[in-house]
């Protein structure tokens, strides 16, 4: 069964710029409204920026004058390595609003990664944080500083720079993610990305114009760039960015200081939340509900915060190729062991492993799939035609996704194809392990992978990380696993771990656990 919705999703107009889309038109209703909220410090209590849509207006409009002087033109690449303050986000909504595509990337990143991406991609300019000067081969002409960017903000120029008139489906921004084979691959995205975010705001956030919004992520990160940024702006709310040190502890008073409704993070964090901050419904202040999105939560973690602050978590399932397609929201029940349905107007269906186009039945395991008709799909990969030819099947997406879909419409997240662990000759999701693993008690958190254990043979492993004076052994976590699943998805090899290995975004990084560190069970 495919689930294809009857309201689907309307197609943009065939000009649209993102920037302006995004920020323009906002400036144009409500100029003086706070558009933007800055917080350095968490121990300040109060945001150190304040910009309205007039002035963020003005700004990105600026730097996009200021890039077409420095020689860039509609098309060309720029790539940000700013770290994460104003100027990121500016600059990157100012070059969108010239034409040019930027290409949002992390300072963290190796020389090496970086000096890879700046290639593939042609980008023509790299905007470098002071910190990464000596690190880099790049002549002044190629490098833009934050101090290039805040001259570009307060240079007035004789006429007033517009957005460009720029096609529905020209590129707009790109992101480098992981590739099929050692390197990584851009995905390029279009200006309609941001009209095709529209489902998200009724079947995940709730979203509205009276909305402040609060994200925990960085900015080189798209689900910030979204969430965080382009979802409020486009519907008038306000963005609330905090560029200070990330302690768990430290949240439940900025979302109250910040007067935030709406808090969006990755599932862990919230556990950390709980774990560290205690938080309580009164210490929450204004907010209403909290968002999750980039890995799987574990199974207890929405009671637990509901219980402990009276407020609801909403999961959504989205991927660097597409925004946020599958949820669940405040007009959507959530059901234990599935994401959400897809959201409205979003064409969706389950194919098989092996290939075809013909939908799978309710409850079959499958690749998940998305029409390419939606508007919020990326363009294709930048310069991989063997790898964009592998995600597409006629007129539908393949990302790469396991899922099953019930009769309702709900879908299950079943891990990645290329994640599956093999066991026995049966396949064997990570994420079903973890949600029966993960209820164990003194289980903090946990992780599996396949694992080699001696030549030739593989077993499924588990990473555990022990409640705060927990006495778990390896042998509690086999007898719970063993009593709730079956043989041949039990952990042969399970290890105690201080930690789980994450990105800066707080992502599980699976391919780095590491079974050399950790005791094993018999």
């Amino acid at each position: 069964m495919s689930f294809e919705c009857i309201d689907l999703v309307a197609q943009p107009p065939r000009d649209i710029n993102l920037a302006r889309y995004v920020i323009g038109a906002a400036a144009a209703r409500t100029p003086e409204k706070i558009a933007l909220e800055v917080y350095t410090d968490a121990a300040l209590h109060h945001a150190t920026e304040h910009w309205t849509f007039r002035q963020l207006d003005n700004a990105i409009l600026n730097i996009a004058s200021g890039l077409r002087a420095r020689g860039m033109s509609r098309g060309d690449r720029i790539l940000i390595r700013l770290d994460n303050t104003s100027a990121f986000a500016l600059l990157f909504f100012g070059a969108t609003a010239a034409g040019i595509v930027p290409i949002p990337a992390s300072t963290q990143l190796s020389e090496v990664e970086a000096e890879f991406v700046r290639r593939d991609s042609g980008a023509k300019i790299v905007a470098l944080s002071d910190s990464l000067f000596n690190k880099t081969d790049l002549q002044s002409g190629e490098i833009l500083t934050a101090e290039d960017i805040t001259r570009m903000l307060v240079t007035a120029t004789p006429t007033k720079a517009d957005y460009a008139d720029t096609a529905a489906n020209e590129p707009a921004y790109m992101i480098y993610t992981s590739g099929t084979t050692s390197r990584p691959k851009g995905v390029l995205h279009a200006h309609r990305a941001a009209w095709g975010r529209q489902p998200m705001y009724a079947g995940w956030s709730g979203l509205t114009g009276q909305d402040r919004v609060l994200h925990a992520g960085a900015f080189n990160w798209t689900y910030t760039l979204g969430v965080g940024l382009t979802d409020p702006w486009s519907v008038g709310a306000a963005s609330i960015v905090y560029t200070g040190e990330k302690r768990p502890e430290i949240w439940p008073q900025l979302i109250c200081d910040s007067k935030a409704t709406l808090f969006a993070a990755v599932p862990s964090l919230f556990r950390q939340i709980l774990k560290y901050a205690s938080p309580t419904r009164d210490a929450l202040g204004a907010l209403r509900h909290g968002l999750m999105a980039g890995e799987a939560p574990s199974a207890g973690l929405f009671d637990d915060w509901h219980t402990a602050t009276g407020l609801h978590l909403y999961e959504a399932f989205g991927m660097s190729e597409i925004s946020t397609f599958i949820s669940s929201g405040p007009n959507i029940p959530r059901r234990a062991g599935y994401i959400g349905p897809p959201q409205s107007g979003r064409r969706i269906a389950i194919l098989p492993i092996e290939g075809g186009v013909d939908a799978l039945g309710p409850g079959e395991e499958g690749l998940l799939a998305v029409h390419r008709s939606d508007p919020s799909l990326m363009l294709g990969y930048w310069q991989r035609p063997s790898e964009e030819a592998e995600v597409f099947r006629g007129d539908w997406f393949v990302g790469g996704d396991l899922a099953i879909m019930d009769a309702d419409g709900y879908i299950a997240h079943r891990g990645r194809n290329n994640d599956v662990m093999k066991a026995l000759g049966y396949r064997v999701a990570p994420q079903e392990v973890e949600a029966v693993l993960a209820s164990c008690p003194g289980v903090a958190e946990v992780a599996c992978r396949e694992v080699v254990v001696r030549e030739g043979v593989s077993v499924i492993g588990a990473f555990i990380v022990p409640s705060p004076a927990s006495t778990i052994t390896t042998a509690l976590v086999t007898a719970h696993a063993a009593a709730q699943l079956a043989a041949y998805k039990c952990p042969r090899a399970v290890y105690i771990v201080d930690h789980l290995p994450r990105t800066s975004n707080g992502k599980l990084q699976r391919k780095a656990l590491d079974p050399t560190h950790g005791s094993v069970a018999p």
